[in-house]
């Protein structure tokens, strides 16, 4: 049966091979398709089309072992060694990639490229459509100030909020520049998108010109 697996009590080579060339090929289409659904770089793509053979060789080793559930484990925790924290779109590619190798390691090849094609294609398909897109979510805008250490910003630019924005809310302030200047975050909804130069430019007067940010919101709320 397609559906079973194709190791029997004692896994020999020629299953093996079968196993890591159906992995690797899987692999490698599954990163390409993701690739036209998250921006990332080349090397993340490379790596997790192997994160599949990976993980399988890994659970092959220790078919049938009582070592297996920590080899689990284990393997899992190797998300932990990207040089830096992932997308939640690289983050979520590189679990699937995970769980289709768990089930090509312990030999069952058809689950495993149901798994990465079906959920590679169903990402797609989700990110083509406007399911998930609020407009009024897309239209807040996350303010970054710096201001001089001297400058106490407290109803200090109300003025000019009043003027530009739709509404506003401070979300967070914190020291920069080993602590001579200040750096506020509001989220903001503009009155008219128009006006953002001329908004700025009011702002930089009362903020001795140094630097401000005005950026999607929803993209960067997880750093404040």
């Amino acid at each position: 049966m397609m559906f079973d697996s194709i190791y029997s009590a004692t896994v020999t080579p020629t299953q093996f091979f079968l196993m890591a060339g159906v992995t690797l090929l899987s692999g490698v289409v599954y990163a390409w398709v993701m690739s036209f659904c998250i921006r990332s770089t080349k090397r993340f793509f490379l790596v997790t089309s192997l994160i599949p053979f990976i993980v399988a060789a890994v659970i092959t080793f220790v078919n049938g072992n009582i070592g297996a559930g920590v080899a689990v484990g284990g393997t899992f925790g190797l998300i932990r060694f990207r040089s830096a924290p992932g997308s939640a779109d690289e983050i979520a590619a590189i679990l699937v990639a995970m769980g289709a190798g768990i089930a090509f390691g312990m030999g069952y090849l058809t689950y495993g490229v149901i798994l990465l094609i079906f959920l590679a294609a169903f990402y797609l398909l989700l990110g083509k459509t406007s399911l998930f897109e609020h407009k009024h979510l897309s239209d807040d805008q996350l303010l970054r100030i710096t201001i001089p250490e001297s400058l106490e910003y407290n109803g200090t630019f109300e003025d000019i909020f009043a003027r530009y924005l739709s509404s506003v809310e401070k979300v967070g302030a914190k020291t920069a520049g080993m602590g001579s200047m200040f750096r506020l975050s509001y989220k903001i909804k503009m009155r008219n998108p128009n006006e953002e130069k001329a908004f700025i430019d009011e702002l930089r007067t009362k903020n001795g010109n140094l630097e401000i940010a005005i950026l999607p919101f929803a993209e960067q709320a997880n750093q404040l």
